[in-house]
């Protein structure tokens, strides 16, 4: 394939050659004569372990070279990469400039081309800038629809600096963002012949993965750290402590726990958490993001309140009471927070939950049902029909086998808050999920 990649800075400069090493001819584009010269005398205008002999051999072969003629580079390339660099402004957020510059001089150099051509941003980008600012970007300068006379596309690096190389052949994963099938297609030749899985989702998703990732890293760093400070105030090796905890592959490190989802609840982690920060607190130790866990899981609690509000409907069926499938458990259920508030709030409530309606009667936990949540237990109902043919709105709280098979056969207009993610779709207006 014939690629003008644009913006000579870390991530072009590494991509240019290992896209040429891979055997396409490679145009780097920048606006700055030096790194155009240093590129075309074989150099590197980066530091980065092995880029250099790399650029050097793909000069030498051929199949890399250098411009800053934008319109001559586009074309005579298939595809053009937008890998200009997106800085932070005072108040954090991105500096656009350089991809509005790149989009434009795509557009204008589109504007008398014929023939097919595929645009992908690579550059780190909020979800939605394609979409909002680059699309209309090419479109105005060019005179050409998106979809139609050009591809898009969306492919956001996983390079870490001194390691780049190496991340670009062995990658944990390949993402494409894709307008349409068409420009997909073009991204996916490019990248088959790698060791990765390739996943193709719509262009937001793609720009927000990348986002993602790098805060999730970022959590993972913080964590540690604050983790670190809390076993050492106890005279604990924090290193030991990690060490152990990412020996577990089943749940600590996969993605049991990574779904977007309602908040956590059960006998252990609420509080498990609450004594760690407590003992952070009595020692003096810093810790805001261990801190800001359980108030972060009561905000989950009361935006499913605000949702279920949103319909006007005040006749609630409530499928799921426990803190999951499968147990009778009560303690620290979310869902028994959120029929409170309900209660609270003069809602016409009815509950279905076939292990907690077992347990009021025979489980062991009899005494607690009974004793500390009596306002919620009497509103049981032993019938998910009844409870679902008395209610205007449906609040989905578990995945028990018979409220998956409930909400199947619930008419698409009957409308339903999903906390356990039930729903195949995003939200509509009549069925709200709470992360999606």
């Amino acid at each position: 394939m014939r690629i003008s990649i644009f913006g000579m800075g870390y991530v072009g400069a590494v991509c240019s050659a290992c896209f040429a090493e891979d055997g396409h001819e490679v145009i780097g584009v920048d606006v700055s004569d030096a790194k155009v010269d240093q590129i075309n005398s074989g150099q590197s205008p980066i530091v980065e372990p092995g880029l250099a002999d790399l650029i050097r051999a793909q000069v030498e072969s051929g199949r890399l070279r250098a411009t800053t003629d934008a319109e001559a580079a586009v074309r005579d390339t298939d595809l053009s990469m937008i890998c200009v660099g997106t800085p932070s402004q005072r108040n954090g957020d991105l500096d656009m400039r350089f991809v509005r510059s790149v989009a434009e001089n795509i557009g204008r150099a589109l504007k008398h081309k014929n023939g097919p051509h595929t645009v992908v941003v690579r550059s780190t980008v909020l979800p939605g800038t394609t979409r909002q600012i680059v699309i209309p970007t090419i479109e105005s300068a060019s005179g050409k629809r998106a979809g139609e006379d050009f591809g898009v596309g969306v492919n956001p690096e996983f390079l870490r600096e001194s390691t780049a190389i190496k991340d670009y052949r062995e990658p944990p994963m390949t993402v494409i963002g894709e307008l349409d099938a068409w420009s997909g297609d073009q991204l996916y030749k490019l990248y088959e012949s790698l060791p990765a899985p390739i996943i193709r989702k719509p262009i937001e998703v793609a720009e927000m993965v990348k986002y993602t990732c790098n805060t999730w890293h970022a959590a993972k760093v913080t964590f540690a750290n604050e983790i670190g400070n809390i076993a050492k105030s106890m005279g604990i090796d924090g290193r030991d402590v990690m060490e152990v905890v990412c020996m577990d592959r089943k749940l600590n490190i996969s993605d049991y726990y990574m779904k977007p989802g309602f908040a956590f609840g059960g006998s252990c982690l609420p509080k498990d958490v609450r004594a760690l920060t407590h003992r952070a607190g009595r020692l003096d130790v810093e810790h805001p993001m261990i801190a800001g866990i359980m108030r972060s899981n009561q905000q989950q609690v009361d935006r499913a309140m605000e949702i279920i509000e949103s319909f006007g409907e005040r006749r609630v069926g409530m499928l799921g009471l426990s803190f999951k499938a499968d147990t009778d458990d009560l303690r620290e259920s979310p869902m028994v927070t959120l029929a409170e508030s309900l209660i609270g709030k003069g809602f016409d409530l009815t509950i279905y939950d076939r292990n907690v309606d077992y347990a009021r009667v025979h489980g062991a936990n009899r005494d607690y049902i009974n004793k500390k949540i009596p306002h919620v237990s009497s509103l049981l109902r032993s019938d998910i029909d009844e409870v679902i043919g008395g209610a205007n709105l449906m609040v989905l709280g578990n995945r028990d086998r018979l409220i998956v098979d409930a909400f199947e056969r619930l008419p698409q207009d009957k409308k339903a808050v999903d906390l356990v993610g039930l729903m195949t779709h995003t939200s509509n207006h009549a069925r709200q999920g709470i992360c999606w």
